[in-house]
């Protein structure tokens, strides 16, 4: 995997930021124009004069934890997209639910370049285990992997032994999903005795890629790589062969902020991931704070791309938690207390369990009958998308501690 998607990716970092500062000036002034969002928080801003990565840190921040209610006064994108909604490709709701675009154009979310990092090449057979139903992630991936020439079985999430007979028809060699579903899938074909060797290259996101995933899957001849990104920014960082933190995306500019500020951190320090599209004229977000957190990375990577690293996801600066590939919100948890009146109190606990994501809702109720049980674990699966185990509990049983949603996963 010595070459390289394409020579961006090592320029001299003058050069990268003399492109990128021109791009940004151009994107300021498209948003400016075109989003009803942007018009309004940018209108006493000159695109011209924002020469300098210390004028852009002086913009106002846009936070993903706002959109909910931002798409909700201003139907369907809260006035962030900058073309008409039926120009759109795709139309799409992510949990929360937060409405997303897709435009038109050649991967659009750039995944390509992540895929193109972990080993998929122009010939390549792929099982693509994102769903292409609801959300983009499937539609996501598969942009990416056509853009390096990869032919792609869309395989979407769950019927393990369907996933197994593809492998095993087609002979394909590389996997795309969540961390944790391709063990799913290695798990059934053992169960069938099915030869699911011809599996050889791993891209994952949507999840933590655990130390132990990456062992054993690297034990079963799966060379696995991760990227990170989301569903309204595409992708934002990826890993190379060197497995040395994350490197930036050409297309995006990255800040480390304070979580809930817009104020900078210095390199290395843990913050808030902040992003700034350059090329994406459909949806031009400009400081999106994700409440994901990370840290600039010294140096440069081994594998001799040029970009900026950081050093990965590590956690939410606020209680939002992705299990399974879905991010659930606090406001979902909610949801579900507020439909069941004799629940006094919850608190959603997520563990990893055999390299498995596992929630269980702890719920402090006086109505401790199985029956109750299986109306609140319904309600769960309805309002998260995911089954959770419902543990019912005698009233101040929980720590009081604000806490609606723990991650008790070691990251």
């Amino acid at each position: 995997m010595s070459d390289f998607f394409d020579a961006l990716e090592t320029r001299s970092q003058d050069e990268r930021e003399a492109s990128q500062l021109s791009q940004l000036s151009l994107q300021l002034a498209h948003a400016r124009n075109y989003a009803p969002h942007y018009q309004t928080i940018l209108a006493d801003v000159n695109p011209a004069e924002v020469g300098a990565f210390e004028a852009l840190a002086a913009l106002p921040v846009t936070r993903k934890s706002d959109l909910i209610a931002a798409q909700a006064s201003k139907p369907p994108f809260g006035g962030l997209t900058a073309t008409p909604v039926g120009k759109l490709n795709r139309l799409y709701i992510s949990p929360g639910p937060i409405a997303d675009p897709e435009g038109h154009g050649e991967d659009w979310w750039r995944m390509g370049r992540a895929l193109h990092a972990a080993g998929f090449r122009a010939g390549d057979l792929a099982l693509n285990c994102f769903s292409y139903h609801h959300t983009p992630a499937g539609h996501m991936m598969e942009t990416g992997a056509r853009a390096v020439g990869c032919a792609v079985y869309p395989g979407g999430v769950g019927q393990t032994d369907a996933q197994v007979q593809a492998v095993t028809t087609y002979g394909l060699n590389g996997y795309i999903g969540t961390p944790d579903f391709l063990k799913l899938i290695l798990d059934k074909a053992d169960s069938l005795s099915a030869d699911i060797s011809s599996l050889k290259k791993a891209f994952v996101s949507g999840g933590a890629l655990f130390p132990s995933m990456r062992e054993e899957y690297g034990a079963r001849g799966i060379a696995t790589y991760q990227a990170y990104g989301t569903a309204d920014l595409g992708l934002v960082a990826y890993e190379t062969e060197a497995a040395e933190g994350m490197i930036l995306d050409e297309n995006v500019i990255v800040e480390i902020v304070r979580p809930g500020t817009g104020e900078l951190v210095p390199d290395g320090e843990v913050g808030e991931v902040v992003v700034t599209l350059l090329t994406n004229v459909d949806y031009p977000l400009i400081r999106f704070a994700t409440g994901d957190l990370s840290a600039i990375m010294e140096g440069q990577s081994p594998c001799g791309r040029t970009n900026k690293r950081i050093k990965g996801w590590m956690g939410r600066a606020d209680q939002r938690t992705k299990i399974k590939g879905m991010f659930v919100d606090p406001a979902q948890v909610d949801r579900v207390v507020k439909a069941h009146a004799p629940i006094m109190k919850a608190r959603l606990e997520v563990n990893l369990v055999d390299n498995k994501d596992q929630m269980v809702l702890k719920v402090e109720t006086e109505d401790l009958s199985e029956g109750f049980r299986d109306q609140v674990a319904g309600s769960l699966q309805t309002e998260c998308k995911l089954k959770g185990v419902v543990e019912l509990m005698a009233p101040g049983s929980l720590p009081n501690d604000g806490k609606v949603i723990d991650d008790q996963r070691v990251y």
